[in-house]
């Protein structure tokens, strides 16, 4: 007879291991201990939810490594009383993240399946500084803009022009940058009086952002 799987231990690792990495902010780590992960993947991968790996999500998309969650978050360099913007949803786990940190939370995903399924988890689990729109990713939310901080969770080729607008002056974006076929680097803008001030971080595989509200699904 199986014993019943005790996730207890495999959360123990989890934060070990972004320690080991070397995420120090505490409340990035906060917030990863605080959000169950498990409710965040499909069922049939509830047991590998903590395991450092990106997992698969309906309509072809993956809910980001663990560590890659945390990275790109505390580069972020959230703040209690800051807007964030999140351009791909997909499960509402990076959301999830970031309401824990943040005063509010704006998220935009193209899939409307993924954007109602993860309101109703968001709501389920108490996460109500959480809005999520469905749309065009690569216009942002421009109704609640500017934002202190903005997150892409999908690969752009290019800076999205709408995005940097969307940014507010002193403002910080994260997202990964390349081309979609290939690896891609995550990229951090600072946005001064002269612009945005770029750095390089590390290389990443994410899906691609595309253009437009997906027709289906």
């Amino acid at each position: 007879m199986n014993e019943p799987h005790d996730d207890s231990v495999d959360r123990m690792e989890f934060l070990l291991g972004l320690r080991r990495r070397g995420i120090s902010d505490q409340a990035v780590l906060r917030a990863m201990d605080e959000v169950p992960r498990e409710r965040f993947v499909q069922p049939d991968f509830a047991e590998d939810a903590y395991a450092d790996q990106a997992l698969p999500i309906a309509c072809g998309q993956t809910i980001s490594q663990p560590y890659v969650v945390a990275y790109m978050t505390e580069q972020l360099d959230v703040r209690p009383e800051h807007r964030v913007l999140e351009v791909g949803t997909g499960s509402g786990y990076q959301a999830a993240i970031l309401s824990r940190m943040a005063k509010e939370v704006f998220s935009v995903e193209r899939y409307r399946t993924l954007a109602d399924a993860a309101r109703a988890r968001l709501q389920a689990l108490g996460f109500t500084n959480v809005v999520i729109e469905t749309g065009d990713g690569l216009n942002g939310v421009p109704a609640h803009a500017p934002y202190d901080r903005i997150i892409v969770t999908a690969a752009a080729e290019n800076v999205p022009e709408a995005l940097a607008a969307e940014l507010a002056e002193g403002g910080v974006m994260v997202l990964p940058l390349g081309p979609h076929s290939g690896p891609q680097r995550i990229v951090k803008f600072t946005k001064g009086p002269n612009g945005l001030e770029r750095q390089n971080l590390i290389w990443v595989r994410f899906v691609p952002l595309l253009p437009g509200q997906a027709r289906e699904l």
